[in-house]
């Protein structure tokens, strides 16, 4: 009666060759499934519970604004208020507006890009997620981006050519690719849009060099640099990946975390670009559900909480200290086992990197980089950690999350797991070539 019987492709579990748990109940950094099986929650609803479940504050925010109305599709006070505390302490945000999802998110922004700069191509990157709106939707062959076959082959049917064409794909940390495309089409390129933290097909930690080459390079030529933060920000800090490395892009997109994991997004910049939305501008844009009550008041008392608490301290020091005891526990097991693992970590963000051999590391910057081996070890080492209480993604390509209810107590035993499970996902690998 569903569709994969799931709501969304990833949580069927079928790159991990196993059978989705239906989650009945999360409390803190542990969630319960419908067979009272409990697990230490690493996906925290891949990203924004950054406060874990049901943070006392946030139940009751939420509580209090159903009590009163789930949705009005009218102004609210909340709104205003959301509004004022991001702009108020995110120097690139003048103006915001908010939506209902990342991927709403991320299509107005674009329209806005090419509204404000009467352009029409967009530049996005293989191995960076955007959302599932047709434009979005495309993929790169491997490699630099030929300039002789503008349309690109999109990644799911149902997306026509004509809904690509104008979106140009190039490979992350290419510095090469971005100084042609520039030059080739430069002058009607409307954005530029990346995750400056790519963190849908691994842990893509770029180059800060690679990134202030598209700002001048947008700056040069009248383009924009939208990122998309709607993993990065406020997970990074409260200002994100931009505010943490002092980028000032045109425009930003987010979602998770601000509405306390209600869904949500919003799209914003400055306020000569976002004025040219309606109703001051002629770049429609509209959503009934747009800046929900329920949503507002979920992300208000998650921000004003992270403020008053220090959270991104404390979750940077248990990001360190997961680091230290991977460094400590798992890096020498490399030696006895037939692959080699790596911890990939960007404050609390983490990934789970795979190379053949005992000795092959290699920092992994795109999509392209990412061996052809990791999924099947990765699918083994998650049904043994899923066995023993550890709940992480069921893709060998998305990230895991810290969040502030976790202690080192929890640190420990998600490392003594891990051990467990890799020496485990070792030898049933070498059964396995043995009996062939």
């Amino acid at each position: 009666i569903i569709p994969g019987g799931v709501n969304s492709p990833v949580r069927a579990f079928n790159s991990v060759q196993g059978e989705p748990v239906a989650i009945k109940r999360g409390r803190g950094c542990f969630i319960e499934d419908e067979d009272a099986n409990i697990y230490l929650d690493f996906v925290n609803s891949w990203g924004p519970l950054l406060l874990g479940h049901a943070n006392v504050k946030v139940v009751k925010a939420q509580k209090k604004q159903a009590s009163y109305g789930t949705s009005f599709g009218a102004v609210t006070l909340k709104e205003d208020k959301l509004a004022k505390l991001i702009t108020g302490n995110i120097r690139h945000v003048e103006m915001i507006r908010f939506v209902s999802s990342g991927t709403e998110a991320v299509m107005s922004a674009i329209r806005l890009a090419r509204g404000y700069t009467k352009k029409k191509k967009i530049v996005k990157f293989s191995g960076c997620y955007h959302g599932h709106s047709d434009s979005m939707l495309v993929k790169a062959g491997s490699g630099m981006l030929t300039f002789t076959e503008n349309i690109e082959r999109a990644s799911s049917p149902g997306v026509t050519e004509g809904a690509v064409q104008d979106t140009l794909v190039l490979k992350l940390d290419d510095d090469a690719s971005v100084n042609r495309v520039f030059d080739e089409f430069g002058t009607d390129i409307a954005a530029v849009i990346i995750e400056p933290l790519p963190a849908n097909s691994g842990l893509l930690v770029q180059r800060l060099e690679f990134l202030r080459l598209l700002q001048e390079k947008c700056k040069a030529s009248g383009s924009l640099l939208i990122f998309d933060e709607v993993i990065s920000g406020f997970r990074l800090g409260f200002s994100g990946f931009a505010g943490l490395h002092d980028f000032s892009p045109d425009l930003v997109t987010y979602g998770k975390i601000i509405g306390g994991g209600l869904p949500v997004g919003a799209f914003a910049g400055r306020r000569e670009i976002m004025q040219h939305l309606s109703p001051t501008g002629e770049v429609y844009q509209a959503g009934t559900l747009s800046g929900n009550p329920m949503a507002m008041a979920s992300g208000l008392a998650t921000l004003k909480y992270i403020i008053k608490n220090d959270v991104y301290q404390k979750l940077d020091d248990l990001a360190i200290y997961l680091g230290k005891k991977f460094e400590e526990k798992i890096e020498p097991l490399n030696q006895a086992l037939d692959f080699n693992i790596q911890l990939v970590q960007k404050n609390s963000i983490f990934w789970f990197a795979f190379f053949p051999g005992k000795d092959h590391v290699q920092e992994i910057r795109s999509v392209e980089d990412i061996w052809d081996g990791a999924a099947e070890i990765y699918a083994g080492l998650h049904r043994k950690m899923l066995e023993q209480g550890i709940y992480l993604a069921p893709s060998a390509y998305e990230v895991g999350f810290l969040s502030s209810p976790m202690t080192e107590k929890e640190i420990d035993r998600f490392i003594k797991v891990l051990a467990k499970s890799l020496k485990a996902t070792d030898s049933e690998r070498k059964n396995k070539r043995r009996e062939k």
